[in-house]
């Protein structure tokens, strides 16, 4: 067979398995039901002398991975925060695949880069952003984290008389963070990566939806030394209740203390798009950077995320670079000049086909869309015996947990009955549900974000909870 009939054959098999895969997910199961054991013997095989052919590396794949996948991407998934894959953006990743550029500059990647500095502008117009702001897409949230960070970290000691870039941390002004005490753990990983440390990292504390409070943060600002060396942390929607921070308060007293304001909006900054939750997300465009997700509510494929920063000169100033070996253009927008990866793929092409496949209508219908059913799912299943809500869903997220039927339940007892029915409806294979502690008690986290999910889904998963609570 000639090179591209191998290609062919070894493609067909993994079209032929994805559609297949695709088809039943109604009937799949949502949670694997292989165990660890069995995955492991079908993949520990011995690495042979001669290779096999592409078709058949394929149809092996597909055979051990069986049963083993999890059903992300069916509509009854409502576990931690993840999208699906709408069928445009599927496509336009294969296609990302197959092309094999890499989209760190326009002269490797020319398609790749102009189709990135249109999604950057498309965003900031659904998303409400400043249009002069810079933007990377970055491998997800929490790149984008340490993207905007970097920016943030180079303006601020840049003001004091430090050249970061050039002179690392050592000597340098300390920077803190004033975070809320309810913050998503890729903050930390965003600070140690950055040598910023999380002994800097101060709890701001919050009220019972996990917002920050306004007169606590400002007391803390006011007693911060160096003046002007602060980075403040908001959410945009927080990832057990969904909350949004005052933005129009906390920004306008972070920036009279000179401090950098960050916007963690990894779900919740797509409220912006809709008529019906735009109003949660007033003035958190006079923020100065912004993180946000793809592969959670715009369901385009892993990895996906988008970095935006007002200061662009801080942004390309921290991540730029440049080399003789690199061939630089002196009009289209290069993309090293903004993002972290040196080699990365093409990840503008799923998220271009996404938008125009959703259309700002679509955008809008899939955000409300999904709201409404997460608040279907944790009124429905949190009216039931032994259920109660904890947190009614301001967006997509919610919280339900389940008490011990007995008086002198102790809050361990109705701890281990959360984690036994959430064990339970994942193992019936018909919905899939993930735990988390939210002020010192385990609940159920709702979380709505396939493009997939209908009403019938919400009908099944609300009928597996009843078969096991009633």
């Amino acid at each position: 067979m000639s090179r591209f009939e191998l290609t062919r054959a070894a493609l067909q098999r993994a079209l032929d398995g994805a559609l297949q895969y695709l088809q039943g997910l109604e009937r799949t199961a949502v949670a694997p039901k292989v165990g660890r054991s069995t995955l492991r013997n079908r993949f520990i095989k011995p690495l042979r002398r001669k290779g096999a052919s592409p078709e058949k590396v394929v149809t092996d794949l597909i055979a051990d991975c069986d049963g083993s996948i999890v059903g992300s991407s069916t509509g009854r998934f409502f576990g931690w925060a993840v999208g699906g894959t709408l069928p445009a953006a599927l496509a336009a990743d294969w296609l990302v695949s197959a092309w094999d550029q890499n989209a760190v500059l326009y002269a490797c990647a020319p398609a790749a880069a102009q189709v990135e500095e249109v999604v950057g502008s498309w965003l900031k117009d659904l998303l409400n952003l400043p249009q002069r702001a810079s933007f990377a897409l970055t491998t997800g949230c929490q790149m984008a984290h340490v993207t905007c960070l970097a920016a943030a970290r180079n303006r601020l000691l840049a003001k004091l008389g430090w050249d970061v870039e050039r002179n690392g941390l050592r000597g340098a002004p300390l920077i803190r963070i004033f975070a809320n005490d309810q913050r998503h753990g890729s903050i930390e990983r965003a600070a140690r990566l950055l040598g910023l440390g999380t002994e800097h990292i101060l709890a701001v504390a919050t009220d019972t939806d996990g917002r920050v409070l306004v007169n606590v943060l400002e007391q803390a600002l006011r007693a911060h030394e160096p003046a002007g060396s602060a980075i403040v942390i908001l959410q945009a929607g927080d990832f057990h209740t969904g909350a949004f921070d005052n933005f129009r308060a906390l920004i306008s007293i972070a920036h009279r203390y000179g401090a950098w304001v960050h916007v963690d909006g990894a779900f919740g900054l797509w409220a912006a798009a809709s008529p019906l939750y735009r109003h949660l997300t007033e003035a958190l465009n006079t923020a100065d950077s912004w993180a946000v997700d793809g592969h959670k509510w715009l369901n385009v494929p892993f990895d996906c995320g988008y970095a935006f920063v007002a200061d662009s000169e801080a942004h390309r100033n921290a991540i730029s670079h440049r080399a003789s070996y690199l061939t630089h253009d002196r009009e289209a927008r290069d993309q090293i000049d903004w993002n972290p990866e040196w080699s990365r793929r093409a990840r503008g092409f799923p998220t271009y086909a996404a938008l125009r496949q959703l259309g700002r209508d679509g955008v809008v219908d899939l955000i409300e869309r999904s709201c409404l059913h997460a608040s279907a799912l944790v009124s429905r299943i949190g009216s039931m015996p032994g259920a109660e809500i904890l947190a009614k869903p301001i967006i997509n997220q919610g919280l339900v947990r389940f008490v011990a039927g007995r008086p002198d339940a102790s809050e361990e007892d109705h701890d281990r009955k959360t984690e036994e029915v959430i064990r339970s409806v994942n193992a019936s294979g018909e919905a899939f549900f993930t735990a988390s502690t939210w002020h010192g008690r385990r609940v159920m986290r709702v979380s709505v974000c396939n493009w997939r999910t209908t009403e019938a889904d919400i009908d099944r998963a609300v009928a597996a909870f009843q078969k096991l609570l009633t």
